[in-house]
C-alpha cells in the first residue's frame, strides 16, 4: 500500500524570525523563492516538484527519461503523454520529484542536454508569473467589473424589424 504522508521541503534557513504581522513588511517569509529561466516563481504542486521536460524526441522511451532524471533525485511520476494516432510521445514530460532540492538539480543539470540527439529544454512545471511593472498588490487583479450605475454604459440595440 502506497504511503499517504507528504514529503516536505526542508526550511530553508534554521534562523528566521517569525512572521511579523506589520503592514510594511511582506507577509511571506523572506527567503529567496525559487525562480524560473524566465523570471516566474516556481510553485510546488499538491504531490510534489514537477519538472517540465520540452523537445522530447518522439522515440524516447520512459526508460531514457528515467536514466537521464534518476541522477538527480528520486522520480515520484513519470509522465509521457503519447500521440493517439501515432503512438509517439508528443514532444514533452512531466518529472515528479518529492524535493524542490531534486527538481533545482534536475533543471540545472538536464536543461540543454541532448537526449536521442535533440537538445531538451527543462524547467518548472507549475510557475506563479511575477507582477507586471506599475502593478503592486492593489487588489485589482481578481473579481468581477461590479455593479451598479458607476461605470455603467449603454448596452447595444437589436436592429429593428423592418416593416414592409
Amino acid at each position: 500500500m502506497a504511503s499517504t504522508e507528504m514529503d516536505l521541503d526542508p526550511p530553508t534557513s534554521a534562523a528566521s524570525p517569525p512572521p511579523t504581522t506589520n503592514k510594511n513588511t511582506p507577509s511571506a517569509s523572506s527567503a529567496p523563492e525559487t525562480r524560473t529561466s524566465t523570471g516566474a516563481i516556481a510553485v510546488r504542486s499538491i504531490e510534489g516538484w514537477i519538472v517540465l521536460a520540452t523537445n522530447v524526441h518522439e522515440e524516447a522511451s520512459e526508460e531514457d527519461l528515467q536514466e537521464l532524471f534518476g541522477d538527480f533525485g528520486e522520480i515520484k511520476n513519470l509522465h509521457m503523454p503519447l500521440d493517439r494516432r501515432t503512438g509517439y510521445v508528443k514532444g514533452y514530460a512531466l518529472v515528479e520529484f518529492p524535493t524542490q532540492r531534486e527538481a533545482k538539480a534536475a533543471i540545472e543539470g538536464a536543461n540543454g542536454k541532448k537526449l536521442l540527439d535533440q537538445t531538451i529544454s527543462v524547467d518548472y512545471a507549475f510557475v506563479r508569473p511575477p507582477p507586471k511593472k506599475g502593478e503592486g498588490n492593489t487588489g485589482k487583479g481578481r473579481g468581477g467589473g461590479g455593479g451598479g450605475a458607476k461605470g455603467k454604459r449603454e448596452r447595444t440595440r437589436s436592429p429593428e424589424a423592418k416593416e414592409e
